[in-house]
């Protein structure tokens, strides 16, 4: 939901001693700048999308059929729900290589990092369940069992809760993360196929695919307070960082239809490429994403405009998206003037030696690093597995 923080650490040591910092070998630095990740499942790869200059930096061979991913809020990680081999990828952002891969349930279908990064919740969509990875360890320490067809999940900003999309259930059922169990089931429209959370956390907004609406979800209660008719096939979700507007991708339409959430009503509609499944805003919400299935390639939607103003060609059958939030470059540290040695003057006495020696210079270094939770809509599946068809 794109919040930035700036943070600074301070660092003293004495002159000629290593300073550690993001750029040591113990923690590796991501590169500079703002980048997409998108899934393509039919390649098995990840296309990385520099968003300042909307090409394709790298590509990242993952498992069989990735279909969701979401990034930590450090920016640090990026995990890949791969549905054919039941596992999901950990890519270093870094070296943009994958450092772990972890097994989860039947057919992953989606993936959400909590907002202390903590954890990663995966819905398995033929197992019924939903894993719990601890990203410190990249192990499993929890399976929870929710509705038919888990399809799409997103975390609360507070981190409280988990919320899933069952598919074949039309439900969306809530977990609590403290105790990872289910609190509440909340009937929606038929086959939920995304989730997302507002981010003062109040309101959930779902797609219901086969009814062409969105379901919106007071937290509070957990009950339906409205209802949104937009285009055929609502496949994904995401909500601006300010909580405005909520970008819906419409897999049969071709469109994205933006929600006024103060309204809850449609106030654009963008066509976009062949059958968007994916969505998500940039952190700083210029911007939405989406990958467009059957045309293999990203639209970029200015938000301020709701016009497509770049289309970023990817693998083959892009599915979702997520951003690396913003890392700015590390400024080079002053090179600190070296102190002159002390002229000492010989007498009869010993006279104490007083100087440059033994000083010590506090070396301070900024970075502003962007903290932002990834909202996925991990709603590649429902074409290639439900019965809706576009």
């Amino acid at each position: 939901m794109g919040l930035f923080v700036a943070g600074m650490a301070m660092l003293t040591a004495p002159v000629g001693a290593a300073v550690l910092g993001a750029g040591s070998p113990a923690t590796a630095a991501p590169a500079p700048g703002q980048y997409a990740y998108v899934t393509n499942g039919n390649d098995n790869t990840v296309s990385v999308i520099d968003t300042a200059s909307n090409t394709v930096t790298a590509t990242v061979t993952v498992g069989t059929y990735p279909s969701a991913v979401a990034v930590t809020p450090d920016g640090a990680h990026v995990y890949v729900a791969n549905s054919d081999d039941n596992t999901v990828s950990v890519i270093g952002t870094a070296s943009n290589t994958v450092t772990a891969t972890v097994t989860v349930g039947a057919y992953p279908s989606a993936v959400a990092v909590t907002p202390d990064g903590a954890h990663v919740y995966v819905a398995n969509y033929d197992a019924n369940t939903v894993s719990v990875i601890a990203t410190a360890s990249n192990t499993v320490t929890a399976t929870v069992t929710v509705g038919t067809g888990p399809l799409a999940v997103a975390v609360t900003p507070d981190g409280a809760h988990a919320y899933v999309a069952n598919n074949d259930a039309n439900t969306v059922s809530v977990i609590a993360t403290a105790t990872n169990t289910v609190t509440a089931t909340v009937t929606v429209g038929t086959y939920p196929s995304a989730v997302a959370v507002t981010p003062d956390g109040a309101h959930v907004y779902v797609t219901n695919a086969g009814a062409n609406t969105v379901s919106v979800i007071a937290t509070a209660s957990n009950t339906v307070t409205a209802t949104v008719t937009v285009g055929t096939g609502p496949l994904a979700v995401a909500v601006t960082p300010d909580g405005a507007h909520a970008y819906v991708a419409n897999v049969g339409a071709n469109t994205v239809s933006v929600i006024a959430t103060a309204t809850n009503t449609v106030t654009a509609t963008v066509t976009v490429g062949a059958a968007p499944y994916g969505m998500a805003v940039t952190p700083d919400g210029a911007h939405a994403y989406v990958p467009n299935n059957s045309a293999n390639t990203v639209s970029v939607i200015d938000t301020a405009s709701n016009t497509v103003t770049a289309t970023v060609t990817v693998g083959t059958h892009p599915s979702a998206v997520a951003f690396r939030p913003l890392v700015a470059a590390t400024p080079t540290p002053a090179t600190p003037t070296a102190t002159p040695a002390a002229t000492v003057t010989a007498t009869p006495a010993s006279l104490p030696v007083t100087g440059g020696r033994g000083q010590s210079y506090a070396i301070v270094a900024a970075a502003l690093v962007g903290v932002g939770i990834a909202l996925v809509a991990g709603s590649a599946l429902l074409i290639r597995r439900r019965r809706f068809t576009a």
